[in-house]
Order: C-alpha cells, then structure tokens, then sequence
C-alpha cells in the first residue's frame, strides 16, 4: 500500500515535467517550420529534368563521313635482277629524292656479262665491216664479168647478214649494261620511304619486295558518301567544279585541313547504298600521313559557304522511337509534348533541325527517360550545350558560412530546450521526493 501511494505521489510531478518537455519539442519544431523547413519538402509536379531553349542563328550546312588518308603515289621497291646486297644507302623513314641510291646489288657478275657482250659486239661490226669491202670487189669484177653474177649475189646476202649479227650484238651489249645499271636500285618518286625489308648480304630475286617509297606533298582523304552526297555533289566534281571539303585527325579539334573534292565513283555500290569519293590535300608539313583515321567534312559545292538560318539542339536532346527520331517539348504549362523532327547535319557542335520544331520552344535535354508524353515536368532551363557529366562549379563561401551558422543556432536551440526539459524533470522528481517525506 505504501508503495502504491509513493508512486501515485511521484505521477503527478513526473507527468508536469515530461509535458513540460513536449511543450519544448514542439516549440522548436514550429521554430524550425518558421525558419524554411517547409523548402525541404518534396516540390510539387513532375520529375526534375533540365531543358534548353532552340537556338536559331546562320551556319553553314556541311555532312561528315569517316575515312582513311591514301598516298597520291605509293611504289614497293623491287630489284630487277636477282643478286646479293651488298649496301643498304638509307635511314629507315627518312626522305629520299627521285633518283637515290637505295640498295646496291654485288654487279660483278653483270659486269662481266656486259664485258663480254661488247666484245662480241665489237667483233659482229669487224665481220660486217670486212664483208661490205668484199661486196664492193665484188661489184667491180662483176663489172669486168671477171666474176658470176650467182658469187655477187652471196656476197651481198652475206653484207646483210652480217651487219643484222652486229645490231644483234650491240643490242646484247646494251642489255647487259642495263642489267649493271639495276644493280643499282633507285627511288623512282620523291617521298619517304619505309624500312629495310630485306638486308645486307641477303640473296634476293625480282619478285623480293626491299622497301616502299610514298609521296608527302599531296595526299588523299578517302570516305564513302551516301546517296543524297553523291546527287548533291556528284555531277559538281564531273564538271571540275570546286567542292570544299576539310579534315581533322584524331588529336585535332575541328578540320583544320582544306582540299577539294577531285573523284567521285562513276557508280554506287548495291550493298551498302554508298560511294567512294576522293579528296586531295597540300602537305607539304608533312603532318598527313597515309593510313591516318580522318574526319572528312564535305561542304555543298558552289555557295557552300553561305549561311542560312537554321534551328539548332543538341544530340541529347533526340530520342529514337523505331525508324523515327524525336524531342520532348516543354509548353508553358509545365506538361511535356512527344515531337517527331526530321534532322541534318552537325553544325557548330549542334543537329540542324530541319522539320518538327519552331524558334523559342524548349526542349529536354537531360532526363529524357523520365518524360512521359503529355505528364508534368519540373524544367530547369540550362544552355543548349548544357553537359551534365562537367563537374559542378563550387558554391559560394557566404551562403556556406550562412548555412553553417544557422545549423549552430538550430542545435544550440535544440541543447537549451533538452537541458530545460531535464531540469524541469530533476526539480519534479525533487518536489516529489520532498512530498514523500
């Protein structure tokens, strides 16, 4: 019984103290309400996503195509007669002049060879010489009819022959000397040339390919265009006309290299819808090389220069719907609306927009695959260049600084309200201990 009324003693104070505290909670909570909780809450629409509005300005319309640079001129370098090497005249890579010695060929044998058909060159002309004094004997007893008719008939057939054995010979002899000569192989065009593929001391015949040699001053981009190229450019090159078209390689921004279109495939190839197209470059750099990845940008011929307006978005703006490309457009409500556009080419880092979009529409260009056609969206309107992979710009110190202290205040608030709580319940349990006793 003493028991039940001791706690029924201590109820009431305790009861005081912990409404006491409540009371407290609740005040700060209504302080902390006041002072902009209420902006933590969930914002009310649709789901966040960044939009830009169409940009309208001139560009210049042009298509880009991948494709590879080609030497102008390209020759493996091959011996003309079979030998041993002897010498090898030349760095690997460096840059040869037309007519320089590259490899030598042990000619000993070929001089020997050339020897030997000059001397029998030599003695053919002797025999054709002797058999043309004959003939004129001849000639001069038949005259006196000291001789047959038949025996200067010999004679004569024997002058033709002769002198056909000495041509024989002198051409043998030529022959020979050219064989000396390709012991000596030479770099046919000016350019740089590859390494040694076949070295000193080596046994080589005239199918052995040594080296290569490619021209440097101009080159070629290569690249295969679509039908709607070869129709808008094709009958321009035919004619000689003037079609600029520019390159960039791999570690360069933008096409720093200009040239002119200078072939175009007489036909389209079945398979692929495509033709080869040729362009020609000035390299006297040398910072074209062949094989080179390019990045070809055609212009449109005569007046490719000319600007036209043009609606301009970015690429991350476009969906793909099956065989069909399209945007989500932002109306001035909020509600998000499916477009299909038909799209050109990249001008100025942007997709030419030629149909589906008009000047000032907004347009998604982040969080795409969180749009539902014709449901709310919370827009926040950014550059049409907008990259949502760039790293945020630091915040300013100040609002830091402002954030840092209310958040101080909060809690020392929050302290000063559970040390009152406590207290209040320290002096109810004091209050009841003094009533017990």
């Amino acid at each position: 019984m003493n028991s039940m009324k001791q706690l029924k003693a201590l109820a009431g104070p305790l009861t005081a103290a912990l409404a006491l505290a409540g009371l407290s909670a609740i005040g700060l909570a209504g302080c902390d309400s006041a002072n902009g909780k209420a902006a933590e809450a969930p914002a009310a629409g649709g789901p966040p996503i960044s939009a830009a509005v169409v940009v309208e300005k001139p560009v210049a319309e042009t298509q880009e195509f991948s494709g590879r640079l080609e030497a102008v001129e390209r020759v493996d370098i091959r011996s003309r007669v079979g030998g041993f090497i002897t010498a090898v005249n030349f760095q690997p890579g460096a840059m040869v002049r037309k007519g320089q010695v590259l490899f030598v060929i042990d000619a000993r044998p070929f001089q020997a060879e050339a020897s030997r058909a000059e001397a029998a060159a030599a003695s053919a002309k002797a025999k054709a010489d002797l058999a043309r004094l004959e003939l004129a004997r001849a000639e001069k007893l038949l005259a006196d009819k000291a001789i047959a008719q038949r025996e200067f008939d010999e004679k004569a057939a024997s002058v033709k022959e002769l002198d056909a054995n000495a041509r024989a010979a002198v051409a043998t002899h030529e022959a020979a000397k050219l064989n000396l000569s390709f012991t000596r192989v030479e770099a046919p065009i000016d350019g740089r040339v590859s390494k040694a593929e076949i070295t000193v001391g080596n046994l080589i015949d005239a199918s052995a390919i040594l080296t290569s040699v490619v021209s440097t001053e101009r080159i070629y981009a290569s690249f295969d265009g679509d039908e709607a190229t070869y129709l808008r450019v094709g009958a321009l090159a035919r004619k000689s006309a003037p079609v600029t078209v520019k390159v960039g390689l791999a570690n360069e921004s933008g096409f720093p290299h200009e040239g002119k279109l200078e072939f175009v495939d007489n036909q389209l190839d079945p398979r692929t819808g495509s033709v080869r197209m040729r362009a020609t470059f000035a390299n006297a750099d040398h910072a074209l090389a062949p094989g080179l990845f390019a990045r070809v940008q055609l212009g449109g011929g005569v007046g490719a220069g000319e600007l036209k307006n043009a609606l301009l978005i970015s690429d991350r703006a476009v969906g793909t719907d099956q065989n069909r490309k399209f945007v989500y457009v932002v109306g001035a409500d909020g509600m998000a609306e499916y477009r299909p556009v038909k799209l050109g080419p990249v001008a100025d880092g942007l997709r030419v927009v030629r149909e589906g979009l008009k000047a000032g529409e907004k347009v998604v260009v982040n969080g795409l695959q969180r749009v539902r056609p014709g449901a709310p969206v919370t827009a926040q309107t950014v550059a049409m260049d907008f990259d949502p992979a760039a790293p945020a710009a630091a915040p300013d110190a100040k609002p830091e600084a402002k954030t840092e202290a209310k958040t101080e205040a909060k809690a020392g608030a929050k302290a000063d309200a559970k040390s009152g709580a406590e207290a209040g319940a320290e002096a109810a349990v004091k209050v009841a201990v003094n009533t017990k006793e």
